[in-house]
């Protein structure tokens, strides 16, 4: 009899709680702890919480280009 699959987990709700959980996942993986089958698991998530962050990240630089006047994000310095 196949195994009931789980339901993936939500989408984090915000950038730094999926860096939070994305760290977290790599400690236990780093730990050498965790079975093949989660590494496997782990390694999905891991994927997707990139994605996400990835996708808030480029969501907050075209804002920034947005509210540029010439379209072009200007270096940041801290003067």
């Amino acid at each position: 009899m196949p195994k009931a699959s789980a339901s993936p987990p939500p989408d984090p709700v915000s950038y730094e709680a999926a860096l939070q959980e994305l760290e977290a996942l790599v400690g236990q993986m780093e730990s050498g702890q965790m079975p093949l089958d989660g590494l496997l698991t782990g390694y999905h998530r891991g994927a997707d919480l990139l994605q996400f962050c990835r996708g808030r990240l480029d969501a907050v630089e075209d804002q920034i280009r947005v509210l540029d006047q010439q379209g072009q994000v200007k270096p940041w310095s801290q003067e």
